[in-house]
C-alpha cells in the first residue's frame, strides 16, 4: 500500500519546478480601529479567527525548527525553498505577534491559550525529530487547506475591519506557496524508509493532529466566547455550525483532507496557485524574491 509519492533518483516531486516562494514583507494592524468582533461582527468568527491567531508564533517556530532540522543534505532547490519558508514564517509570527496584541487590546486574555501551545510543545522536546517533522507535514496541510478556502471563497472575510482580512489573505497565499516545503523535506528525510512506513507514519500523524486541532481550537473559541459572556449548548451549536454549515469553513476542506491518505498524495498534485495570483497585484509594492 502506497500513499505517498516516491523520490525520483534525481530527486524530483511533483512540485512544479518553475514555483517561486516569494517574501512578502508586509504589515498588517498596526494603528487601526477594530471592533472587539472584527469580522463582520460576529462573535463566532472573531473568535475562531483569535484563536488560530493565538497559537501561530509558537507553532510557526516549531514548523521552522522542523523543516531546518533535517535541510542537511536537501538538494539546491529543497535548500532554497526551506530558505524562503523559514522567512516567510518568520514573518508569519511577527503579524500575528501584532494580530493577537490588538485582540488583547480589546481586551481578551489569550495567555490560557499560548500556555497552552507552550505545554504541548514542551512535551515534544525530548521526542524524535523525525515525528516533530511528521506533525509539521500534518499541520502545513492544514494550514494550506485552511489558505485555499480563504482565498476560494473571499465570503469567509467579509466584513472584517481595517486590513486585517488581508492580513489572513496574505498569511494564506504564503501557506498555499509553501505548501509542498514540510512534505518535500519529509520525503528527503525518509528516502531511506519503505513506503509502508512512510505511509504508516504520516497517517497516524494526521489522524493525531486532526484530533487535537479540531478538539483544541474549538475549546479556545469557546474560552473567548466565553469571555464575551456566551456560553452554554446555545453557542456551541453556533461554533459547530459555523464550521460545519455555514460558512462550512472545516467542512469544506474534507476533500483536501482524505485526499492526505489517498496513493500517490501530494500538496502539489493540485497546483492552486491560481489563487494567489488572484491576490498578486495587492502585494506588488512588498514582494522580495527569495533567496
Amino acid at each position: 500500500m502506497n500513499a505517498h509519492t516516491t523520490i525520483a533518483a534525481d530527486g524530483a516531486t511533483p512540485t512544479p519546478d518553475d514555483l517561486e516562494i516569494t517574501v512578502r514583507d508586509r504589515r498588517f494592524a498596526r494603528g487601526i480601529k477594530a471592533r472587539r468582533w472584527w469580522l463582520n461582527n460576529d462573535p463566532v468568527a472573531s473568535a475562531w479567527f483569535n484563536a488560530l491567531s493565538a497559537t501561530f508564533p509558537r507553532g510557526e517556530a516549531f514548523f521552522i525548527e522542523s523543516v531546518k532540522a533535517f535541510r542537511d543534505g536537501a538538494d539546491p532547490k529543497l535548500t532554497a525553498e526551506i530558505r524562503a519558508f523559514v522567512r516567510q514564517e518568520i514573518n508569519h509570527t511577527r503579524e500575528h505577534v501584532a494580530f493577537n496584541r490588538l485582540a488583547e487590546d480589546q481586551g481578551y486574555d489569550i495567555k490560557a491559550i499560548d500556555k497552552r501551545v507552550e505545554e504541548m510543545l514542551a512535551q515534544l522536546k525530548d521526542r524524535p525529530q523525525i515525528l516533530n517533522l511528521a506533525a509539521t507535514m500534518a499541520l502545513e496541510h492544514f494550514t494550506a487547506m485552511l489558505g485555499h478556502e480563504l482565498l476560494k471563497n473571499p465570503a469567509h472575510l467579509e466584513g472584517a475591519d481595517g486590513d486585517l482580512g488581508d492580513l489572513w489573505r496574505w498569511h494564506s497565499a504564503e501557506e498555499v506557496e509553501h505548501k509542498g516545503v514540510a512534505y518535500d523535506t519529509w520525503l528527503h528525510a525518509t528516502h531511506d524508509w519503505s513506503r509502508f512506513k512512510r505511509w504508516k507514519v504520516k497517517t497516524l500523524m494526521m489522524l493525531l493532529v486532526t484530533v487535537r486541532f479540531i478538539k483544541h481550537r474549538s475549546e479556545d473559541t469557546m474560552e473567548l466566547l466565553a469571555q464575551d459572556g456566551l456560553t452554554g449548548w446555545k453557542w456551541r451549536f453556533k461554533l459547530a455550525h459555523y464550521l460545519l454549515v455555514k460558512p462550512g469553513f472545516l467542512r469544506r476542506i474534507i476533500p483536501g483532507w482524505l485526499a492526505y491518505f489517498m496513493p500517490g498524495f501530494h500538496p502539489w498534485n493540485e497546483d492552486d496557485r491560481a489563487l494567489i495570483n488572484l491576490y498578486e497585484g495587492d502585494f506588488e509594492d512588498a514582494l522580495l524574491p527569495a533567496e
